[in-house]
């Protein structure tokens, strides 16, 4: 599917949580009958190009991820993954394009119309802006929303000093607002309570 963006539109999922809340690995829920982290990746890749999935976890998505995307090695020194903020850091060096879409691998509710809708916001976006993003009552939803690639010298600085906020990050920075005409397209899929209304709200469909 050809968009206006595609060219210049690349996107990251991060799949490198821990799933501790959830109890399982998210990425491998299946909402009617397609892993989460499939389904997310499945809508992207027809308008971002190319698409990276970052995880410490590469095997174990093999077999799910589409062929067209990317399954990137996140680099864990510790043997612990470090936090979503340095993932996108590994993740957005390999980046080509101006505009990367950052999303996280668990957003049930993601459309097409969704992304449609806030990938006609980018040419709108003021020149010194690094980011894009919903706003939400902490600050900013940081992982489902547009980033300048050229915003990693900056990140790597942040990360450099032990930074591993995206809300600390991002609170000097300039940032505009991505509007979301439905906010439950941010919704995301952490705990076995959220599964049991995501399951039963798909099964009224």
């Amino acid at each position: 599917m050809e968009t206006p963006f595609q060219a210049d539109l690349s996107a990251i999922i991060l799949a490198g949580g821990k799933s501790s809340r959830m109890g399982q690995d998210k990425a491998l829920i299946e909402v009617r009958g397609v892993p989460l982290l499939q389904r997310t990746a499945t809508l992207i890749q027809g308008y971002a190009n190319p698409v990276y999935v970052i995880t410490p976890w590469v095997e174990r998505y093999q077999r799910i991820v589409p062929s067209r995307c990317h399954l990137l090695q996140e680099v864990c020194p510790s043997g612990e993954t470090q936090g979503p903020l340095v993932g996108f850091a590994q993740a957005l060096s390999y980046v080509k394009t101006e505009w990367v879409l950052l999303l996280a691998c668990d957003l049930p509710n993601l459309t097409i119309q969704c992304i449609e809708a806030w990938l006609q916001q980018l040419p709108e976006t003021s020149d010194h802006v690094i980011a894009c993003l919903p706003r939400h009552q902490k600050g900013w939803d940081p992982l489902c929303g547009f980033y300048r690639s050229s915003c990693l010298t900056s990140l790597e600085g942040f990360i450099e000093q032990g930074g591993r906020s995206f809300q600390q990050w991002l609170h000097p920075q300039s940032v505009q607002e991505l509007l979301v005409s439905d906010r439950s397209v941010l919704f995301n899929c952490n705990t076995p309570m959220d599964l049991k209304d995501i399951i039963q709200i798909s099964l009224s469909l």
